[in-house]
């Protein structure tokens, strides 16, 4: 009989399928087809560096197997299978366990961890569509949301799909495929967005969806879409994404944390809150970064939104004739309402955006859990495991 041996799995129904870490693997032990994103267990060598590029935790699964799970297993998941008994498992694998936690450990400092949907949430449904059989959907609109001839041009894209069933929840992703073959000849994969709009579409009643798109320079995704014109037909897989969810509860408090198009989910889940219990939820507070008001998307629209839903703080870093204020400057200034959002076990945190604004927003939650005689690790890792800290940046 086989000694027992650890392997190393990806959750597929977390996965969102931005390959990111397939392209990170130096030993090329992750691959893809239409449906899963897996691992060779014959070429896994436990580097670990895949764990930190992961933006779901989906990453971090492991299985103790007689005889590692192949390729075709893998494939044809769509939840992973229990952990069976291994009666014979002995401490040649705790002893990995050992090294794997200190290594887990290491490369997760800074990153968002192995998430949990928050116990209330809706059953989303995941890989609807897939490579191999991609939705179609048709290009409603395509507003700009910052100002002409500005630094940055972010996009507000509505895709109809018609009778096609597309059903996506807030915080969930989607993806588009680009036309057209890499250098390889090989289509390209999808790139990865986050819905804005709410679960019953960017006009209620309506099988629609709507996406927030920033242009950026030699972007082969970004740059087709933004370009999309009225009419234009657009290959979806997805939905995507089982934990990245609001709670159903209407009295759970959301702190919502973002920068640039990372307010699309956010945006999502404060539309939702709109049309289900109205303006008379306080339980939302948004920390929202861009450089300027111009380039702060949705600007016009947040302004409009009652401060007795949405408690909002529009923080900006390059406005002439001040000085510099980050998310995270913000916080500390309102250190009060965040602390007290700490100490109520009945509040989410989000925080989505780009990687680089993680580490200060860290930095300063582990601050105020300090002033109100809280560790922040053991207390985000709670809020973790009770789904109730959210972290998804790129």
């Amino acid at each position: 009989m086989n000694k027992p041996l650890k392997q190393h799995l990806i959750d597929p129904e977390i996965c969102i399928r931005c390959y990111t870490c397939e392209m990170t693997c130096p030993v090329q032990a992750i691959e893809h087809d239409d449906n899963n994103v897996v691992v060779d267990a014959s070429k896994c060598n436990f580097c670990m560096d895949c764990i930190p590029v992961c933006p779901t935790g989906s990453i971090d699964e492991w299985r103790v197997v007689e005889e590692p799970y192949s390729l075709d297993d893998q494939y044809s998941w769509t939840e992973l299978p229990e952990q069976a008994d291994i009666a014979s498992a002995d401490t040649s694998i705790e002893a990995m366990d050992d090294a794997m936690a200190a290594l887990l450990a290491e490369a997760h400092a800074g990153a968002g961890g192995k998430a949990k949907p928050p116990a209330t949430a809706s059953k989303p449904t995941v890989n609807m569509y897939n490579l191999g059989k991609p939705a179609e959907a048709t290009v409603q609109g395509n507003y700009r949301l910052t100002d002409e001839g500005g630094e940055a041009d972010v996009r507000h894209i509505i895709l109809d799909f018609g009778s096609l069933p597309f059903p996506v929840l807030e915080g969930q992703s989607i993806g588009i495929i680009p036309p057209g073959t890499d250098a390889e000849g090989k289509p390209h994969l999808p790139r990865l967005y986050s819905v804005s709009s709410p679960r019953d579409g960017e006009r209620p009643g309506f099988n629609n969806v709507s996406l927030t798109v920033k242009r950026e320079d030699k972007g082969l995704c970004s740059n087709y879409v933004c370009d999309l014109g009225k009419g234009d037909r657009v290959r979806v897989t997805g939905p995507f994404g089982a934990t990245f969810l609001m709670p159903g509860d209407p009295d759970a408090r959301l702190l919502m944390i973002c920068t640039g198009t990372g307010s699309a989910p956010m945006r999502a889940f404060t539309m939702r809150r709109q049309r289900t219990v109205g303006g008379k939820s306080g339980g939302m507070t948004m920390f929202f970064g861009a450089r300027t008001p111009e380039s702060l998307p949705y600007f016009g629209p947040l302004k409009k939104v009652p401060d007795a839903l949405l408690k909002k703080h529009l923080v900006y870093s390059r406005q002439p004739g001040q000085p510099k204020e980050y998310v995270q400057d913000r916080m500390v200034a309102e250190q009060e309402a965040v602390a007290e959002l700490l100490g109520d076990p009945n509040t989410y945190i989000y925080i989505c955006g780009l990687r680089g604004m993680e580490e200060g927003v860290e930095k300063t939650l582990t601050n105020i859990a300090e002033s109100i005689g809280q560790q922040w690790t053991a207390l985000r890792d709670t809020m973790r495991d009770e789904g109730r800290y959210h972290v998804e940046t790129y």
